[in-house]
Order: structure tokens, then C-alpha cells, then sequence
């Protein structure tokens, strides 16, 4: 049986948490066989900056933190739990990528 691997990104914490819970949902309602969520190393994405624009002045910084963060769901590739996860609704701070394997 093929298995679907679906990787969630995002830059909000609960937002891939739902998503995640969704998808295992729809897995436990069909009876198919799930993994997951996982959730994978963080990224931490750092810049710092100088506070005054010309250069001058005291060396002062800015320090600027993005953290993008990923999970993990496998599921069989059943047709039917595949339709009702391209069905759920994203919000635009998460990307989904759904990689399907035999």
C-alpha cells in the first residue's frame, strides 16, 4: 500500500498544530493507518541590525528572530482520506506539501 507523506510548514506554532490534528482526524475517521504528527527541527532564522540608520552614534542592535516550523504526518494512501485532506481549508501562513511514495 503506498504511503503519503505530508509535511507542514509554517511560521505559527498552533496554526501547523491544527492542520496536523486535522489530518490526523480524517486518518482515525477512515480507519487507515497513520504516523505522526512529528514535529521536526525548528529553524531559527536570525538578524541583527544596527539601530541607528546612518552609522553613527552608539553601537546598539537590533536583533530580529524569524522561526519556521515543521511537522510530519504519514498516512496510507488511501483515494478516499487523500480527497478529504486536499479538501481542508489552509490559512496563508502554512504550506503543505504532500509527497506520495509505493
Amino acid at each position: 500500500m503506498p504511503v503519503a507523506r505530508i509535511k507542514i510548514i509554517s511560521r505559527n506554532k498552533k496554526d501547523a498544530g491544527v492542520i496536523a490534528k486535522q489530518i490526523v482526524e480524517i486518518a482515525k475517521n477512515l480507519g487507515v493507518k497513520f504516523k505522526g504528527p512529528v514535529p521536526l527541527p525548528t529553524k531559527r532564522l536570525k538578524i541583527a541590525t544596527r539601530k541607528t540608520p546612518c552609522g553613527d552614534g552608539s553601537h546598539t542592535y537590533e536583533h530580529w528572530e524569524m522561526r519556521i516550523h515543521n511537522r510530519l504526518v504519514e498516512i496510507e494512501g488511501n483515494e478516499q482520506a487523500l480527497r478529504q485532506v486536499m479538501r481542508i481549508p489552509v490559512p496563508d501562513t502554512v504550506q503543505v506539501l504532500l509527497n506520495l511514495s509505493a
